[in-house]
């Protein structure tokens, strides 16, 4: 019986091979694929599977950890678990814009700053940006979500004292593009992009609401503006399983 005392219980097989975690992660994980469980619905409680599978909480907990590993679920700290929206296509080239990416998908995109800070270039920063060692930089911690779902976590830095207070107009408008604007930038371009892959490391996995060990794909662009001036250099972590990156000639 189910929370209400009338959830009809999903009889599992037993004594032969598949352990029950396995037989109810494998019967969501279809209801997923055959649409009777939307991108973006909220799954029920761990308390009403198990009713619902006649077996405890854990062996729920375990399905519902093997559908997140196999990228099906996500699961929110304090929300529950929700079945994840397809792959976003996300093209990478000359401009390169997530808040118009997202919409243009029919998904609500906002990033989030989670820091700031000022900090003294290093060598790497130095090239990227066109600076000296040591020179100061206005760094940010971001996330940026579609629908609400984490997409990806950033490191961007940007020269100061160009940038000064940018991060107050990022907190605001949600938007790098946006943010540009405020400062007179009506456009900007991508002069370099390499691309990679890693294990999520524990808190970026916890930022991205991900399962632990999951795959993400790194981006470490360089963009310049009008004239040509470096203005901006990111490292960008998108989750795997969220985006399918689409590379432009």
């Amino acid at each position: 019986m189910g929370e209400s005392g009338d959830t009809p219980v999903t009889a599992l097989s037993r004594g032969e091979g598949l352990a029950a975690w396995r037989q109810i992660a494998d019967g969501l994980a279809a209801e997923i694929e055959a649409g009777r469980l939307a991108a973006g619905a909220q799954l029920p409680t761990e308390a009403a599977l198990a009713a619902r599978f006649g077996v405890n909480r854990h062996t729920v907990r375990r399905a519902l950890a093997a559908l997140a590993e196999r990228g099906l679920v996500r699961a929110t700290q304090g929300r529950g678990t929700f079945v994840e929206a397809p792959r976003l296509a996300y093209p990478i080239g000359l401009r390169t814009r997530f808040s118009e990416i997202v919409s243009r998908a029919g998904r609500e995109a906002w990033g989030d700053l989670i820091a700031a800070a000022s900090i003294p270039a290093d060598d790497g920063l130095a090239e990227d940006l066109g600076i000296g060692v040591g020179d100061p930089v206005l760094e940010l911690l971001t996330v940026h979500r579609a629908d609400g779902t984490p997409i990806s976590t950033a490191r961007t830095c940007l020269p100061l004292p160009r940038f000064a207070g940018f991060d107050r107009a990022y907190a605001a408008l949600g938007s790098i593009t946006r943010a540009y604007a405020e400062y007179g930038i009506a456009d900007y371009t991508r002069l370099s992009t390499r691309i990679g892959a890693r294990v999520a490391a524990a808190d970026e996995a916890a930022r991205l609401d991900l399962a632990p060990g999951r795959v993400l794909i790194t981006i470490a662009s360089v963009n310049v503006d009008a004239a040509g001036t470096r203005i901006q250099a990111t490292r960008s972590l998108f989750v795997a399983d969220r985006v399918e990156l689409v590379v432009e000639g």
